[in-house]
């Protein structure tokens, strides 16, 4: 039998080789491992967001807290966005996966897609926020749309009335620090507390620009310093997702009390 020389280049092809292979069996089989983990935690941050936004989340509240929480207080259900309905969510659901399946998801026409996303899930899961006698006492939205640099993923609450705002948060994006990435500054989101939605005519009427905080109280939100692209995504986003293709005949329904 030929003695292996590790010194020749086809040693140190062969060692490499090897070496390349027990790594890659290494990485795969710790992701295996750690996807449950990675799942679980990825399952929590989002409660959080949730109960952050619906002002449901103590401080430093610890992850067996959050799901307790989360599980006293909150009603995930699916909505049909097309009609309005709620109907059965699919197992596991994700509005972002679905977005992906021509099965589950639909084409925006360019004329009609503020929020630029191109695409989205024909269902919305929903989360029913309520007090300890079962009591509906506001709504989470999922929303989300291209700004400068990103997609911007955030939650909305909304009072039973389908029309008045109760907070803003935004969990995943990917906009410059100190400017566009402002909309994650709570200074900011909290100016979103108390707008409505709607005008008079029933058409999406929060307004985003230099100064309409002041000038329109009921519906105007100061748009970020330096980061008018941002800003404009944050406008079609709330032009899109609270207009008629979005979650406008669900909160129709809902405030007409067409729904259980």
């Amino acid at each position: 039998m030929a003695k292996f020389n590790k010194d020749s280049i086809g040693g140190t092809i062969t060692v490499v080789v090897l070496l390349s292979l027990v790594c890659s069996i290494i990485v795969a089989g710790s992701a295996t491992l750690l996807k449950p983990q990675q799942e679980e935690q990825k399952l929590l941050d989002k409660q959080k967001s949730i109960l952050s936004v619906a002002d449901l989340l103590p401080a430093n509240a610890s992850g067996k807290e959050v799901r307790a929480i989360f599980a006293k207080n909150i009603e995930p259900r699916c909505v049909n966005l097309d009609s309005g309905n709620y109907v059965s969510c699919p197992a596991n659901f994700d509005a972002v996966l679905a977005a992906k399946d021509p099965q589950t998801s639909q084409a925006i026409p360019a004329s009609e897609d503020k929020a630029e996303i191109r695409v989205r899930a024909k269902l919305a899961e929903v989360y029913l926020v309520k007090n300890n006698e079962g009591q509906l006492q506001q709504l989470v939205l999922p929303i989300y749309g291209t700004g400068l640099w990103s997609v911007m993923y955030g939650f909305v609450s909304v009072a039973p009335n389908g029309d008045t705002l109760k907070g803003i948060t935004y969990y995943d994006e990917g906009e410059t620090p100190g400017l566009g990435g402002e909309i994650e500054n709570p200074k900011w989101q909290a100016q979103f507390v108390g707008k409505e939605l709607y005008n008079a005519q029933g058409q999406p009427a929060i307004r985003i620009a230099k100064g309409a905080y002041e000038t329109d109280p009921k519906h105007g939100i100061d748009s970020l310093s330096g980061a008018t692209l941002t800003s404009n995504g944050v406008q079609g986003t709330f032009d899109y997702w609270f207009g008629p293709n979005g979650f406008g005949p669900y909160l129709m329904k809902l405030k007409a009390g067409e729904l259980n």
